[in-house]
């Protein structure tokens, strides 16, 4: 598998990628459409996708991790937000969006990053190094699913805010 930046001749397949991944998961209520790919579209076009990678397996994008800026409490700078990481649901469990999490937060970690926060599920992310911290909360979602790595000296705490682009009106 090879990690890498995305390019332009990527970005349909990306989009293509994330629809699939999420088609059907069970995040989204039954019969309602992804959104990811849409996410991904948008972050791009308003030049806030801070890092965007795809993996490749044989020649062939298989899997696709976005990061973007966000606040956190009062700190606006320096804070990220992971998502969406898609992998096509051939193959998925294959470790292709555990590598690709790995490989972005170490990116983020040499760009000087204080840390870097999601929404996801803790069984998958604590494996990699996401942890819960007390105070940190996105609206609307359970504590346990807000998770945070810190890459500098400051703990997260406050409210996450994430670009408009992931706002339900903006999708």
């Amino acid at each position: 598998m090879n990690i890498r930046t995305e390019r332009t001749s990527d970005i349909a397949t990306i989009s293509n990628l994330h629809y699939a991944a999420f088609k059907d998961h069970p995040q989204h209520p039954p019969g309602a459409q992804p959104v990811e790919h849409i996410i991904v579209e948008r972050l791009r076009a308003c030049g806030d996708l801070t890092l965007s990678l795809v993996a490749e397996e044989d020649g062939v994008v298989t899997g696709h991790i976005a990061i973007s800026p966000a606040t956190v409490g009062d700190n606006a700078s320096n804070w990220f937000l992971l998502g969406p990481v898609g992998v096509l649901p051939h193959r998925q469990g294959h470790g292709i969006g555990s590598a690709l999490v790995r490989e972005a937060a170490d990116r983020m970690r040499k760009r000087g990053a204080a840390g870097i926060v999601l929404v996801g599920d803790p069984g998958f992310y604590s494996r990699l190094g996401f942890n819960n911290y007390a105070g940190l909360t996105y609206a609307g979602v359970p504590p346990q699913y807000v998770l945070a790595v810190q890459l500098g000296d400051t703990a997260p705490c406050g409210d996450i805010v994430a670009h408009a682009a992931f706002s339900p009106d903006a999708v």
